[in-house]
């Protein structure tokens, strides 16, 4: 995967492009990352990238022409095109369902903004996406940019371990996570459950599904409303339920 992202402060994503899993994916060429100042793209003879809102109102606007031009530069030379993608507070809600979509792409590009927001004509004619990483503002794009980045690439093939390390992740399955332990089995009297030590496959697999099944009612039980649930997780549900009243 190719990732482009477009920002007037480039040098936030060094350290976070260098480390870690973003780092080995890179070593393992899944994907590639390319990070340019817009403003190098802008025809102002100052760079200004922004301006005054028409109609009035506080605060500057970002101007279309410095991202058009930036986008152009980045797709003349393939036929293929990117998923083009504007974080905003008025996006789309990020979620593992849309991180599992965007890693099926083979390019990528991202624009974070600054100032009180952007030319509609950005939104309305250049990007593919918008997306938002909660109900709140921030002073950039460039930190949901991360968050987002991050989320895709560990989802690439060969980029984790195991191939299956994502697949037990929150939200992958659409519950929360079960419990994780390690050794010692016993610290200071809080002991490992039993049956993780038991060897039996079967009843670790079945206590890992209650026990993802209770965590998400207890802390998120909006998500049960977009699953559906088998026979056998409706019957632990209704268990962990009764449990809950008495």
């Amino acid at each position: 995967m190719k990732i482009d992202v477009l920002s007037l402060f480039p040098d936030m994503f060094s350290g976070v492009f260098g480390q870690s899993i973003l780092k080995k994916a890179q070593e393992k060429s899944a994907v590639q990352f390319q990070v340019l100042d817009f403003r190098e793209f802008s025809s102002n003879k100052h760079r200004n990238v922004d301006d005054y809102p028409y109609g009035g109102g506080a605060g500057m606007v970002l101007t279309p022409q410095p991202l058009f031009d930036a986008v152009e530069t980045l797709t003349k030379e393939t036929s293929e095109k990117p998923r083009i993608i504007l974080l905003c507070p008025q996006g789309e809600r990020f979620s593992q369902k849309k991180a599992e979509e965007l890693s099926k792409e083979k390019h990528l590009i991202f624009l974070c903004g600054h100032y009180e927001g952007y030319d509609e004509r950005i939104r309305e004619y250049l990007v593919t996406d918008e997306i938002s990483i909660g109900d709140y503002v921030l002073t950039g794009g460039e930190l949901g940019a991360m968050v987002v980045i991050d989320a895709v690439t560990r989802l690439l093939p060969g980029v984790l371990g195991k191939e299956e390390s994502h697949l037990q992740d929150s939200f992958s399955t659409g519950l929360l996570e079960h419990p994780q332990y390690t050794r010692p089995a016993d610290f200071r009297g809080m002991k490992v459950p039993d049956v993780l030590m038991s060897g039996n496959h079967k009843n670790i697999e079945e206590w890992r599904k209650k026990e993802s099944l209770k965590r998400t009612y207890e802390r998120r039980p909006d998500l049960l409303e977009s699953i559906e649930l088998t026979k056998e997780e409706e019957n632990w549900l209704r268990e962990i339920k009764d449990n809950k009243t008495t």
